[in-house]
């Protein structure tokens, strides 16, 4: 009963062994996949790998590093594809003061459009923040994104941060670096955050977490994140997999916990 709730299984990193990575899945307990498309390349992959697995859903989405490249043409696209029956979230969109690939203006433009987007069809957003805490939260404040609430994509602040996003209607996403040793910041979200606000992620093929850190990750490795948050909670593994796979499942409104 295990949700990873933000992968890229359309990578070409898994062009060789796609529906085997899928299988593995499977067998380590994974129910549902939300994969992630944040260009328009990566959004026709994602929604075809949708289309063809019934327990993979899909988010739709322009991420900060594409952000230059978006047009009112691609927006209007997302508008309609909002439509989609698999697709459940938009994102994953943000800003990403890492990189820059796209100028911070930019950023933030695409960043509230795609916000106003939701609040228009009703969807939850996936947020990308890097190196850009107050500029995200101030956006997501303006713009009222609390309306249709979402999740903070690999969470990686402190408890402040991770309080503020709590009082805006936002699920905080864990994935692989809960499991490194030296992960000070993670394991204590991990610790503190209500269960009930919390979901499991790979964000795979990025951030495998530990014994796998530094290779390919996969969508079975997020039992692995599961069972290292049982462990710092001292709770059973299955109460951590039950209750973030309730979690996502009311976020995107799929199945009973609609």
């Amino acid at each position: 009963m295990l949700f990873d709730s933000h992968a890229h299984l359309n990578d070409e990193q898994f062009d060789d062994d796609r529906d085997e990575v899928i299988r593995r899945a499977r067998e380590q307990g994974v129910s549902r996949i939300l994969n992630i498309g944040f260009n328009r390349e990566t959004i026709q992959s994602t929604l075809a790998l949708a289309e063809r697995y019934d327990f993979i859903y899909a988010a739709v989405g322009w991420h900060p590093h594409d952000a230059a490249a978006m047009t009112d043409a691609d927006l209007k696209w997302l508008r309609s594809l909002t439509e989609h029956p698999k697709v459940v979230a938009l994102g994953e969109m943000g800003l990403d003061y890492y990189r820059n690939h796209s100028p911070r203006a930019v950023q933030e433009e695409v960043f509230r459009r795609q916000i106003r987007l939701a609040r228009e069809v009703g969807l939850p957003i996936i947020i990308h923040n890097r190196e850009a805490d107050d500029d995200v939260l101030r956006v997501l404040r303006e713009e009222g994104a609390a309306e249709v609430g979402g999740v903070m994509h690999c969470f990686g602040g402190d408890w402040e941060m991770a309080q503020r996003c709590l009082e805006m209607n936002f699920l905080i996403g864990l994935g692989g670096p809960v499991t490194f040793k030296n992960a000070r910041l993670p394991k204590e979200i991990a610790v503190r955050i209500p269960l009930d606000r919390l979901l499991i992620e790979t964000d795979a093929p990025y951030l495998a977490p530990h014994p796998h850190r530094g290779k390919r990750n996969e969508s079975g490795y997020v039992r692995l994140v599961a069972e290292a948050i049982a462990g710092l909670r001292g709770i059973p593994f299955e109460e951590v997999a039950r209750q973030t796979d309730a979690n996502a499942r009311r976020l995107f409104r799929i199945g009973e916990a609609a």
